[in-house]
């Protein structure tokens, strides 16, 4: 039984075109395929029982032979402060998985995950403590949305992975997920509205580039040199800043997005005057945006973000030298709002059982 359940095709995980390819391999007419595929990205079906416009006897033979991936649901957190909400998610095989949901005046913003952990360690990240245990699959990620949307009753429009993981290091699998995600079959989001975050990973963010795609490719930048960025990032150590601010620039060139950097914040290691002065003089010739982030303590690491007073400071210093900088608002930190936190401590909680 178990065997056979293994064997089971991941049927969210096939794309429109796929879908249809199945159902005429399998000798069904394509408009089948047209319903289930509805079923599943549109109506959000998780089980093919629901599928009440097929017959019996075909969602039984559905469901012997494909398996609709769970994402349950495992905790869920409401800030008290803003319209934020937090998500715990358990998959098939017992992983966990955290999505954040905000809400803005221009719709509802997912940040959803793209691993299970990361190996990419990053020192202020609580996603890299118990280092990459799997990927996601592009029905783990949509799935991430979909229960979303089917919790609140609200409809997303804007995602951004940025969660757990490295999408980059997923490589395939996230490509396959933004053009489901973004296709008129399913969700529809347009991938103007989806915005991916990457450490560096040099050689992807090139193929990216070629995939003729309308996405945002956010940098997780973080150093204002490639010895501050080696000191944080480890995969500074395997691209230097350099091939990853030309990579950045290829991007752009390619597909006429302009970059995000993301800049955490700690306090007495990258928001010194010198910081400042040379983050200028590495982005104020090109067109794009600097977040910058208060970075969020881990009780694993000793660092401390700065206060609002000096975080004020340093994005003056950069605005008077015309880079277009943010301070990204703080959301949810009444809630375990960075990543990897909520995972990480429900974790812990069934280790000291």
């Amino acid at each position: 039984m178990e065997k056979n359940r293994l064997q089971k095709k991941d049927i969210v995980s096939f794309n429109y075109e796929e879908i249809l390819a199945e159902m005429e391999n399998a000798g069904e007419k394509q408009f089948r395929g047209k319903q289930i595929y509805s079923w599943l990205h549109e109506k959000l079906a998780d089980d093919f029982s629901q599928m009440t416009n097929l017959s019996k006897t075909f969602r039984e033979k559905l469901d012997n032979l494909y398996e609709i991936k769970k994402v349950s649901l495992a905790a869920r957190q409401i800030s008290k402060k803003d319209p934020t909400e937090k998500f715990l998610f358990e998959l098939a095989d017992g992983s966990m998985i955290e999505s954040v949901l905000m809400k803005y005046d221009y719709g509802n913003s997912v940040c959803v995950s793209s691993q299970v952990g990361c190996r990419m360690g990053c020192l202020f990240c609580a996603s890299t403590l118990g280092g990459l245990e799997r990927n996601l699959t592009p029905s783990e990620m949509l799935g991430q949305i979909y229960q979303i949307q089917k919790l609140t009753g609200e409809r997303v429009s804007n995602v951004v992975v940025m969660g757990t993981g490295e999408p980059l290091d997923n490589y395939d699998n996230f490509l396959k997920f933004v053009r489901m995600l973004s296709d008129g079959h399913g969700l529809h989001i347009s991938q103007r509205n989806i915005t991916a975050s990457t450490c560096g990973i040099v050689p992807n963010m090139k193929r990216l580039a070629e995939e003729k795609l309308q996405i945002t490719l956010a940098l997780s930048l973080h150093g204002s040199n490639q010895e501050k960025r080696k000191k944080l990032m480890p995969i500074a150590g395997k691209y230097e800043l350099a091939e990853v601010m030309e990579a950045c620039d290829y991007y752009f060139d390619r597909t006429g997005r302009r970059p995000t950097f993301e800049y955490s914040l700690v306090k007495g290691v990258n928001d010194s005057e010198d910081d400042a002065r040379e983050l200028v003089l590495l982005l104020r010739d090109r067109n794009c945006h600097l977040n910058l982030i208060p970075v969020n303590p881990v009780k694993e690491r000793d660092f401390e973000r700065p206060d609002r007073k000096n975080a004020l400071a340093f994005k003056n210093k950069l605005e008077k030298n015309g880079i277009n900088v943010t301070i990204r608002r703080e959301r949810g930190s009444d809630i375990d709002g960075a990543c990897g936190q909520l995972r990480k401590r429900y974790a812990d909680m069934k280790k000291e059982r």
